[in-house]
């Protein structure tokens, strides 16, 4: 369990933008530090009683950091390795003999996670986790699916769901989950959820609060957010059943060996206490260029949600032209990933995992922080480059 300072424990109404500051610090005392240290040891002194003492078990780094997620969530964090580690441990909470229900387009490395627990036998449901209707009639198993673009066999008639995996927005589509209605009812017939958070962090939704089991984050993302570590968390609820979970979640971590460095975590925590700021300003970039690009001539359509930093554009022509686009970005890096202070570009359909569903010609951008109109211009240059060689 984490265990936060001394500290910690007066911080309990504060905004998140204190939060980020604040929350995982050292116990306050005169000549202590600010930081908490980077623990470099592999083992510990045995203590009277036996006890963990291994560096694979724990780290004061680790819980510098699970500590502050876990103020900003509402809940108790884990550190992993990467986004992925802490993904497939969440996936391995899935009841035996109970489906899982996911979207059909979700981040291509957890839809890859899902068609191996599929061809070992697993029983994996894909619904458009943006038609609510579906999701619930998929839970209830009230009645057949009709086929939707072959995404849900029309046989499936989903009445033993034992674990519903939720994006909101979805990577690349951004489609957005009504997650209140859909954790409800979830959790009514007695599915563990999971939300991957890692899109809308903490500052834009909090699913624990609407009742969510778990939250699972790629750290590495606007967390981190300097491009600079490979981790990943989840956060569980603090009650009896949460608690539950978060020993299950700590006996993979710990026997699997998805062990965060404490270099990595000592970055992470560092880059946490700016997200507040690095997160309002991108996502106020966001908001200008999806409003622009919504009148571009090159563009066919904009998918936004309304909030955060990431969309995605689709452009005329095809995924060459889309290729063409990224490659003529001066500002914009053409890349993979998200989140970072820098600008990102990228066509999704140019990777083999990626879902059929994704359109060829989509590009997904993660807006940085950089200038808006250095953004904007640079942007429109490369459009108009893309829609002149496309045509």
């Amino acid at each position: 369990m984490t265990e936060p300072s001394a500290a910690d424990s007066d911080l309990a109404t504060v905004a998140p933008a204190t939060l980020v500051v604040a929350a995982g610090r050292p116990p306050r005392s005169p000549g202590a530090p600010v930081n908490v240290p980077i623990e470099l040891s592999s083992t510990y002194a045995a203590l009277p009683e036996p006890s963990a003492g291994y560096g694979r078990g724990q780290n004061a780094t680790w819980s510098a950091f699970e500590s502050t997620l876990g103020a900003l969530e509402g809940g108790d964090t884990l550190v992993f390795a990467s986004g992925m580690a802490a993904i497939s441990a969440a996936l391995h909470l899935a009841p035996e003999g109970r489906a899982i229900l996911a979207p059909c387009t979700p981040y291509n490395t957890t839809g890859a996670c899902l068609d191996e627990l599929a061809a070992a036998g697993r029983r994996v449901i894909r619904v458009p986790i943006d038609d609510t209707a579906a999701v619930l009639e998929a839970l209830a198993g009230t009645a057949e699916l009709a086929d939707r673009g072959g995404r849900l066999d029309p046989s499936d008639s989903v009445d033993m769901v034992g674990l519903l995996w939720l994006e909101s927005p979805t990577n690349p589509l951004m489609e957005v989950a009504d997650l209140p209605v859909l954790i409800d009812a979830a959790r009514e017939l007695g599915a563990i959820v999971v939300c991957d958070n890692t899109f809308a962090t903490p500052l834009l939704q909090q699913p624990l609060a609407l009742g969510a089991d778990v939250v699972v984050h790629s750290v590495t993302k606007y967390l981190a957010g300097h491009s600079d570590v490979l981790l990943g968390a989840t956060v569980t609820r603090g009650d009896e059943a949460g608690r539950a979970l978060h020993e299950r979640l700590l006996t993979h971590r710990t026997r699997h060996g998805a062990i965060a460095g404490p270099f990595e975590v000592f970055l992470a925590l560092r880059g946490i206490r700016t997200l507040h700021v690095r997160f309002e300003r991108a996502c106020a970039n966001a908001a200008v260029l999806a409003r622009r690009l919504a009148t571009h001539p090159a563009v066919t359509r904009v998918r936004y949600p309304g909030s955060g930093a990431m969309l995605a554009i689709e452009i005329v022509g095809d995924g060459a032209a889309a290729e063409r686009v990224a490659a003529s970005c001066g500002v914009w890096l053409g890349a993979t990933s998200l989140g970072g202070v820098e600008s990102l570009i990228e066509r999704r359909r140019r990777y083999p995992g990626e879902s059929e569903l994704v359109p060829e010609a989509l590009l997904r951008l993660s807006v940085g922080i950089e200038d808006v109109d250095d953004l904007w211009q640079d942007l429109d240059r490369a459009l108009g480059v893309g829609f002149r060689t496309g045509h």
